[in-house]
């Protein structure tokens, strides 16, 4: 249903939560019965254990716990809340809550994305290549709620320090080298805001748009994306999954809602439930989404995400890069030398871990050191120039 259709009254926000409170409940016992979760398990290579590969390429997705350490989750949850504090006061203002210039108004790409309480801003439009084609029961919002609520906000490695030092994180990059091979490239990144009682929805999709009639598709051609979690995340505010479905093609996502009663609440999908600090890793093909957060969690997830080069050398630019001819060596480099950049702003930060190795820079680390002129010459806008497929 879109917004201009005609139907039955949407459920209150308390109504939407006591709806979903069976269904959260058997998502619960599903994720259990998935397994598909623990600490990050490097081999003595620094190599991802196999085990971790094999549940991954099984389930389409898996929960790493307790990545990211206690003071690590303070950094950034502390530039999370600044970008949050300095957000405009309405969609187009130019300043904050406080009156303080508004963050990012300098960038080449608004960091902020605003939308209405509890709604899904994509499902049913032609947003993003069209694909979220059925929208998610849209919760009316208590009485007191604000007109507009934050969304996402774009651009961590610019606008948060330790959102630049997470980028060069060993662990996840020794991870997604595991996934994409030792040549992987950066997709792009967001955070999603999803506030108590207020948050939005985001409609049953599968990431991906460019190789689905591809002659060399497979189950992982169009990458996957990491959500490194800042607050514990709940069956009522979490990303959930349908298990398995990134080996199944481009699904018809219209087609599951109808034969489900025209009810978003799929069978067999699992919540990605996570403590703080734990991350999530979601193949882009599976089927996924989330609910309007009728909870009273609050959820922000650091989202960012790695493709195979050879996924996306020579490809036309897709979903927020349509206006991108091709995606050629250069853009391509460009865009990757903000991992170099993270790499050596952690290796500074953390001088007591070992650094990730990223071969496509390897000899070239003094080049990408973490200087203001570099920052400008590299980090600067640099979302400008996403790999998007």
């Amino acid at each position: 249903m879109n917004e201009h259709s005609v139907g039955p009254a949407a459920p209150t926000r308390a109504e939407h939560a006591a709806g979903m409170a069976e269904y959260l409940r058997q998502g619960e016992r599903l994720a259990r019965e998935a397994g598909n979760r623990g600490p990050v398990r490097l081999d003595a290579q620094g190599e991802l254990h196999p085990n971790i590969l094999d549940a991954y390429w099984e389930k389409g997705f898996y929960v790493f716990e307790r990545v990211i350490g206690r003071s690590e989750l303070d950094e950034l949850r502390a530039d999370a809340d600044n970008m949050i504090e300095r957000a405009p006061v309405r969609r187009d203002a130019g300043i904050d809550a406080r009156g303080r210039p508004a963050l990012g108004r300098d960038f080449a790409r608004d960091p902020y994305t605003f939308i209405k309480p509890l709604s899904d801003p994509w499902g049913g439009t032609e947003v993003l290549g069209g694909r979220h084609p059925s929208q998610m029961t849209q919760p009316a919002a208590d009485t007191d709620a604000p007109e507009d609520v934050l969304f996402l906000m774009h651009g961590m490695c610019q606008a948060m320090p330790s959102g630049l030092r997470l980028y060069g994180h060993p662990a996840l990059l020794a991870i997604a080298e595991a996934i994409n091979g030792e040549d992987f490239v950066p997709f792009n990144d967001a955070i999603f805001v999803k506030q108590p009682g207020l948050g939005g929805s985001v409609a049953w999709h599968q990431d991906g748009v460019t190789h689905w009639n591809s002659p060399n598709w497979d189950e992982g051609i169009h990458g996957f994306n990491f959500q490194v979690q800042l607050y514990p995340s709940t069956p009522g505010n979490c990303l959930w999954v349908m298990p398995g479905t990134h080996k199944d093609g481009h699904i018809d996502i219209k087609r599951l809602v109808r034969e489900n009663g025209g009810s978003e609440r799929l069978p067999g999908a699992v919540p990605l439930t996570c403590g703080a600090g734990d991350v999530t890793m979601v193949n882009r093909q599976a089927l996924h989404g989330s609910f309007a957060n009728t909870s009273p969690d609050l959820r922000i997830s650091l989202t960012f995400g790695f493709h195979r080069r050879a996924s996306v050398l020579g490809q036309k630019g897709a979903l927020s890069m349509k206006s991108v001819d091709v995606y050629d060596e250069q853009r391509i480099f460009d865009r990757s030398a903000v991992i170099a950049v993270a790499i050596d702003a952690r290796r500074r930060h953390h001088p007591d871990e070992t650094p990730f190795r990223y071969r496509p820079f390897a000899g070239l680390e003094d080049d990408y050191r973490m200087t203001e002129a570099t920052f400008e010459r590299v980090i600067r806008d640099y979302n400008l120039k996403d790999l998007a497929i």
